[in-house]
């Protein structure tokens, strides 16, 4: 390790009360990417990311507008054409935080208990991105950068991230790197380091049955008109088999087995039935009964129903049959499937099943491949080798059941890997009420980054990695 490298080490340990208010301050912004009322905290905390990508020396920065809410790019290229040049990726906008009565403190005004720090946008991704901040920070006060940096920095990844794609289509010759550094992903446990090196695909749609022109008086017709919200509901129950496997049509049909090394490798995961069941509250666990849970979650396809709407919902009592109903169906998609064949595999399951008593409306909503990035690319390893640095053991490799849709785009638009990290923990409650950071696992990723910085540049150039000016 050079000197500037555990000067770098030592700046962090001497500044962990100055990193956390800095993420206080971030956090106390409202950035709420679906609420028209935040727009001016949008506005905010892009402003706000500005002046902190200055503050640690990244003077190159300017505000990139587009259709919805604003995307914040900087750089800084001082390490020469020798070195090689990392885009960092993140997102300032969180989720809403209703339901607030269910908050222990305001979601907006973090609060420290204990070693967790509470908060909206604490865990997803505020804290993730003022992490890597910190190691630049800690980087470029010793000894300067041995890297070159680009970041990206989007408020709508909460929503779909809608303008993002035409953002890097529009830029990509601004955005040349030679990898990606995704800090939006997390690990197992604090005692337990991971790589997340896959991500699953989505395609989301809504669909509605219809059945009377108007609700009708459940005494007078019932019997003789089906119910829309019962059709629904058996077409809804036919999309899975008995096993848990989904019923519809050449589901499967680009869907790859694992190989037996890596269901070795993920068999070696501590997510267990337990784990689930103990992170859930359910009282049992349900899916495909030929994979184990890590596998369900992370290298098979799902489909979920994330919603439904339909008749009276109201307190008290009404009897009708409803004119309609709706659910909102997601599917979470494995490498190679494509989200346009799903959607014409559920059309398809619907035309076969649907009964002529009703008739349905499929709207396709959204949908993103899966991605993959595999573990010997230079990135992965460099990262690998700086978790083992802090952890003193070598991170345990995952795929993630969720989708980032930005590292499909990056690699399509791009041409480049993007390499997956962040230290959030299973627990920290993302999306819900009392969302938190646990400061300890977050410390030990700003050291984490530090080094894969440093082991980036150590390695560079990669082998097998296309030139930036082929783009």
């Amino acid at each position: 390790m050079s000197s500037d490298h555990a000067d770098a080490i030592h700046y962090a340990h001497q500044n962990p009360a100055q990193f956390i208010q800095h993420l206080k301050e971030f956090i106390q912004i409202p950035s709420v990417s679906t609420d028209p009322n935040h727009t001016g905290d949008m506005d905010r905390a892009t402003r706000w990311l500005s002046e902190q990508l200055h503050r640690i020396g990244i003077v190159n920065s300017r505000i990139i507008r587009t259709g919805g809410h604003p995307v914040v790019y900087a750089e800084q290229l001082s390490a020469g054409p020798a070195a090689p040049v990392v885009l960092i990726y993140g997102h300032y906008d969180v989720q809403p935080a209703e339901p607030l009565n269910l908050w222990q403190s305001d979601p907006f005004n973090p609060e420290q208990r204990g070693d967790n720090l509470y908060g909206r946008g604490s865990s997803d991704m505020k804290g993730q991105i003022m992490a890597t901040l910190d190691a630049v920070e800690s980087v470029s006060r010793n000894g300067g950068l041995p890297v070159n940096l680009k970041f990206l920095f989007e408020g709508e990844e909460e929503i779909g991230s809608p303008s993002l794609e035409q953002v890097i289509t529009e830029n990509k010759h601004l955005l040349k790197t030679d990898l990606a550094l995704n800090p939006d992903a997390g690990m197992i446990a604090p005692d337990t380091p991971s790589i997340v090196y896959a991500l699953r695909g989505l395609a989301y749609f809504e669909l509605r049955v219809f059945g009377p022109t108007q609700d009708l008086h459940s005494g007078m017709y019932g019997g003789v008109i089906h119910n829309p919200a019962q059709a629904l509901s058996e077409l809804i129950a036919g999309m899975h088999n008995a096993d848990g496997s989904i019923a519809l049509p050449g589901y499967y049909d680009k869907v790859k087995l694992l190989s037996a090394e890596e269901k070795e490798a993920l068999s070696r995961l501590p997510i267990d039935n337990d784990f689930y069941i103990h992170q859930t509250g359910v009282p049992a666990l349900w899916g495909e009964k030929s994979y184990t849970p890590v596998e369900r979650t992370g290298a098979r396809p799902t489909l979920e129903i994330n919603g439904m709407e339909s008749g009276f919902t109201g307190s008290g009592s009404k009897t009708i049959i409803p004119a309609w109903a709706m659910a909102k169906i997601s599917m979470r998609l494995v490498p190679e499937q494509d989200p346009q064949d799903v959607e014409r595999q559920l059309r398809q399951y619907l035309i076969e099943r649907a009964p002529s008593t009703i008739r349905w409306e499929l709207k396709s909503m959204a949908g993103g491949p899966a991605s993959l990035t595999p573990r010997d690319t230079p990135g992965v390893v460099a990262l690998s080798r700086a978790i083992e640095s802090v952890w003193g053991k070598p991170p345990l490799f995952k795929r993630e059941g969720g989708s980032i849709p930005v590292v499909v785009q990056m690699k399509k638009i791009l041409g480049i890997d993007s390499v997956l990290t962040g230290f959030g923990l299973p627990d920290d409650n993302v999306h819900g009420p009392n969302e938190k950071l646990h400061l300890p696992t977050w410390s030990r990723g700003i050291d984490a980054l530090i080094h894969f910085f440093y082991n980036i540049a150590e390695t560079y150039p990669f082998p097998h990695v296309s030139e930036r000016s082929n783009l």
